[in-house]
């Protein structure tokens, strides 16, 4: 067996390191010395808070090749612990990863871990794994524009709590889930125009967004909004709804009112936003619609109106009753006529 060997020391202090031989299996790793052939396995002591220099081994010259090859393990781990890695088709620099217009059918995997800005644009992205986002926590702008997304799987935001603008657009998107934006409060500016099969926006959609200052709904396949998923955004200045196919009916009234009283602070593109229904006022803006507009909305029935209902419907009953007995008696009168008629011409 080859005899361990032992860095030499100074005044008799012990070895900080040793090398144990063992197998080659991995089983077997801690297990007692195996014969020439097996691995050794080196099991290093840090020196204690009282060694001097004096007192730690001397390792003797530097080998010129296993120097260089240690700095280039180093400089690896680094770069991985570090998270600077960039995917391939993708650009990387000052915090900023561009992955855009490079025809990608899945969201590339191992992003730098301190990147700000993630553009994933102008791509045929269909969908985005759950918990994509967790490791970036330093992340403040998301661009998912011009993609295949029909919807983004819950708690996609939980960890991106720096989020500030995220853009959205040019997808498929069907709704707008009350999760969808949860914990995500620091954001600024969501875009989600250009998505004409987005048909719902749940109530609780925005809630907890208290920052949020630009929200895009253009050219959507909105009928209807809840006043609901609105309200709660104190921070509110540009709201674009235009190219949506909205119904202007009683439902719609709450929101437009709560419009009105903004739109002295809150820009909107009031020009765009037209009704597609009712009939009565297809094509009407949006916005020209007043409290007169739903008067047939608030109609209310009084004392008076109902008595009135009520002697119509007896009048109407009585005149029914009396026109049944004047037919009664004029088909009993014509029946006796034409029996008269034929005894006569017996």
């Amino acid at each position: 067996m080859t005899p361990l060997l032992r860095s030499p020391t100074l005044q008799g202090s012990r070895p900080r390191c040793r090398c144990l031989p063992v197998p080659l299996t991995l089983d077997s790793m801690d297990t007692a010395p195996a014969p020439v052939g097996s691995i050794q396995h080196c099991r290093c002591q840090l020196p204690k808070m009282g060694d001097t220099w004096s007192q730690l081994p001397w390792p003797g010259p530097p080998n010129p090749a296993v120097f260089l090859v240690s700095l280039l393990l180093a400089a690896g781990v680094m770069h991985s612990d570090a998270g600077t890695s960039c995917p391939v088709l993708c650009t990387c620099h000052n915090q900023v990863v561009d992955c855009s217009s490079q025809r990608l059918f899945s969201v590339p995997p191992d992003l730098p871990m301190d990147m700000r800005n993630l553009s994933l644009a102008h791509n045929r992205i269909a969908t985005v794994p759950p918990g994509y986002l967790t490791c970036y926590m330093e992340l403040r702008v998301l661009d998912l524009r011009n993609n295949s997304l029909i919807e983004l799987p819950p708690g996609l935001f939980l960890h991106a709590k720096r989020l500030a603008h995220l853009d959205l657009s040019y997808n498929n998107l069907s709704h707008v889930p009350a999760d969808m934006f949860q914990e995500a409060h620091g954001l600024v500016h969501i875009d989600l125009s250009h998505n004409p099969w987005l048909r719902r926006v749940h109530p609780q959609a925005f809630q907890g967004l208290m920052q949020l200052r630009d929200l895009d709904l253009s050219y959507g396949g909105l009928a209807f909004l809840s006043l609901e998923a609105l309200e709660g955004l104190p921070g509110l200045v540009t709201l674009q709804i235009g190219g949506n196919p909205w119904v202007c009916g009683c439902t719609m009234e709450p929101l437009l009112k709560w419009l009105r009283n903004r739109i002295q602070r809150c820009t909107s593109d009031s020009q765009l936003a037209e009704c597609r229904g009712p009939p009565e006022v297809e094509g009407a803006p949006l916005f020209s619609l007043t409290e007169e507009s739903f008067k047939a909305c608030h109609l209310t029935l009084t004392l008076d109106d109902y008595l009135f209902i009520a002697f119509v419907g007896f009048v109407v009953s009585i005149a029914s009753v009396a026109t049944n007995f004047l037919l009664g008696i004029t088909a009993n009168c014509c029946h006796r006529w034409s029996k008269a008629s034929e005894e006569e011409e017996i």
